[in-house]
């Protein structure tokens, strides 16, 4: 089964300082038909006002997995974590038991633009952990692991059976990645435009699912500007 979910289908949350639009339900939306994907519950593509703060917040048994687009991020948590994460970058905080923390935009001047992820770990209560992964060269081709469940090729260690990928292809470049009828996979469209094998067009904010399919994903870029997109390889 594929599941196509367009970007201008999303919830959003608009205030003053953000402009955030849900692939699943949280915080104020709510669709029942959108709980999330097997452990991942939560894909917000957020927009930033210069200069905008977030209050400490506490979370727990869960991985927190942030990338940004474009601009910078300050970071600091209840762990001793303080730093920023920039463009290209991916920071990983495992609320484990519990942990505090708190973003904001580093410019007062310029708008940031992130990914917020949510992965539910496999088993409760761990020791909360933090980390960042460098971004990735842009002349790389092919996938990339960000983050993976067995820390492999120097990617982060999350704490599930997962792997999150990302791949940036200019017009005409291919990507494969192969299917697993036992597992699921969400590709999640950046940036860009891109084709899904031969038949699916994404858009920037566009996302598809499998579920129950093996095979290939061939993923083509289709627009002057590379195409980036983060595939989420899950288990059921």
């Amino acid at each position: 089964m594929i599941i196509q979910r367009p970007s201008s289908s999303r919830g959003q949350t608009k205030t003053d300082r953000l402009d955030s639009r849900h692939g699943f339900s949280f915080g104020g939306y709510y669709d029942p038909a959108w709980m999330g994907f097997g452990p991942l519950r939560v894909l917000n593509e957020e927009h930033l006002a210069p200069g905008a703060a977030f209050d400490a917040q506490r979370r727990a048994n869960m991985e927190l997995l942030t990338y940004v687009v474009d601009g910078e991020l300050v970071h600091r948590d209840s762990l001793g974590g303080e730093g920023s994460v920039r463009a290209g970058e991916l920071q990983w905080l495992s609320a484990g038991h519990g942990v505090e923390h708190t973003e904001s935009n580093a410019s007062d001047t310029a708008p940031a633009h992130v990914l917020r992820v949510w992965i539910q770990p496999s088993r409760l209560n761990h020791e909360p952990a933090y980390a960042k992964h460098p971004a990735a060269d842009p002349d790389t081709r092919g996938w990339v692991v960000r983050a993976a469940g067995d820390g492999r090729a120097g990617s982060l260690p999350i704490r599930q059976d997962a792997r999150v990928s990302q791949v940036r292809l200019a017009r005409g470049a291919r990507a494969e990645y192969a299917l697993d009828a036992s597992r699921l996979y969400w590709l999640h469209l950046v940036s860009g435009r891109a084709t899904a094998n031969g038949e699916h067009v994404l858009e920037a904010g566009d996302a598809l699912g499998w579920q129950d399919e093996d095979g290939t994903l061939t993923l083509q870029g289709g627009s002057d500007e590379p195409a980036l997109a983060l595939l989420f390889d899950l288990p059921e």
